[in-house]
């Protein structure tokens, strides 16, 4: 039978008709670059994120650069070792210097523990990344920036609707990003970001540095760029979001599903989720050994799968320049050894997963 890794084109069956006339309304209006569909949805994703400003943008990362920039950091962001490259890119875009830290060896998301040892006199944020659709442990982190002076940057981009101790993911630190890329559990039909936060001259500098440091047109005081959220992907985004929640709610499902299966399967590591968070399973990720040789197993038996990420921050070639070697962040480089992404999305049926954990336990 087969099944994907994400199926875009079932969900988009199902609100076909919503989509085509929301494409219908900006072409009507041919209201094109940011206007009221853009400031629509941005209302909307606000509200759903529990923020006073959502401020659209061209993509994920694009938010981060933006992020730090409008906070004017200076020196060193810290971040975790285990995230996609976005995020460390982002700061090197806006001047920043990355310094990774390891992650916690269960939840596999940016370890406190390491973070003292990681702050130096050039620090001047803390990048949390909530991922894989759970929260970071925000609180010791928060009390942390508090104690030393810290922005936080939060890089929500896998964490949409996420909470942790109550609170979403987003409304802890002084702003944060994500992203609305395909994939991603609010996805577009193409590139798209936002920044959000609490803070309404930081929103207004987010604005202006969004289109070129124009806050009225034509003049220029702030040294901005081009990166707006097109008001297609919004208006497509405005009607997903409505869908989003119940959407999150088959996602719990089919992560239930699979800790019902895969439980006690020798040689399966499942994904570990503290008590106090509401994960909404952007991605759901086992450990194996053999990670490489099962891959291709489950890929032969038709089954899609993901790997988040082969290979850590710290050893990409990128930031080679900063002369990190293997055994430097010993968890996320083990992480990145064995972790396996399996097939989730809203849509995923029993009769796919039943179908996801025969390839796999055949695989082992």
């Amino acid at each position: 039978m087969g099944v994907p890794f994400v199926d875009l084109a079932t969900q988009l069956r199902s609100i076909r008709a919503e989509i085509d006339a929301a494409i219908a309304r900006v072409l009507d209006d041919t209201s094109f670059v940011l206007g009221p569909h853009l400031e629509a949805f941005e209302r909307d994703f606000a509200r759903f994120c529990e923020v006073t400003h959502a401020i659209g943008v061209a993509n994920g990362t694009d938010a981060l650069e933006l992020a730090f920039r409008a906070l004017a950091l200076r020196g060193e962001v810290v971040m975790p070792a285990n995230t996609f490259i976005a995020t460390p890119l982002a700061a090197v875009r806006a001047g920043l210097r990355p310094v990774f830290v390891d992650v916690d060896p269960d939840t596999l998301l940016l370890d406190p523990r390491g973070l003292e040892d990681a702050i130096g006199g050039e620090t001047s944020a803390i990048a949390p990344v909530h991922l894989f659709g759970q929260v970071a442990p925000m609180a010791p982190l928060a009390a942390l920036a508090e104690r030393r002076d810290l922005a936080i940057v939060e890089d929500a981009a896998q964490a949409h609707g996420a909470r942790r101790g109550g609170k979403r993911a987003g409304t802890f630190g002084d702003v944060a990003a994500t992203s609305f890329y395909p994939g991603k559990n609010l996805g577009a039909y193409g590139d798209g970001g936002a920044v959000m936060t609490d803070d309404d001259e930081l929103a207004a500098e987010l604005r202006a540095l969004r289109n070129y440091g124009s806050e009225v047109k034509y003049h220029h005081p702030k040294r901005g760029f081009n990166s707006r959220l097109d008001p297609m992907q919004a208006a497509i985004l405005g009607v997903k979001l409505t869908h989003l929640e119940r959407w999150t709610e088959a996602r719990r499902a089919a992560a239930a599903r699979y800790h019902e299966r895969l439980a006690g399967i020798d040689g399966v590591r499942l994904p570990v989720t503290p008590d106090d968070t509401e994960p909404v399973w952007h991605l759901y990720v086992v450990r194996v050994e053999e990670r490489d040789r099962v891959k291709a197993a489950m890929e032969a038996a038709g089954v899609g799968i993901g790997v988040h990420y082969p290979v850590p921050c710290h050893l990409q070639g990128a930031f080679a320049h900063l002369g990190h070697a293997p055994g430097d962040f010993p968890v996320a480089e083990e992480a990145a050894r064995t972790m396996l992404s399996l097939p989730m999305f809203p849509e995923i049926t029993e009769a796919q997963q039943d179908e996801v954990v025969a390839a796999l336990t055949a695989a082992l």
